[in-house]
């Protein structure tokens, strides 16, 4: 490999937002908010989903809205039908 051309890997924390939960690993990310885990200084990166919380990794359905979508739609181009 060339040197000098690679980015720079160091450990990172991520946090999912929902769950708190924290997953240490290595990346190129970092951040400005540090923390100290087992002696260990780690970048923490906040994120939204994660595979703890995402409904495809934990069997979670969501109820989605069907009712009424088409009465909306009918509503919004009432005026174009006539």
């Amino acid at each position: 490999m060339k040197k000098d051309i690679h980015p720079e890997f160091h450990p990172v924390c991520f946090i999912d937002v929902s769950t708190k939960k924290k997953f240490l690993t290595v990346s190129t990310l970092h951040s400005k908010q540090r923390e100290v885990i087992d002696g260990v200084e780690y970048h923490i990166i906040y994120r939204d989903v994660t595979s703890d919380s995402h409904p495809a990794y934990t069997g979670e359905k969501r109820f989605v809205d069907t009712a009424g979508r088409v009465e909306k739609f009918r509503s919004k181009f009432k005026r174009i039908r006539q």
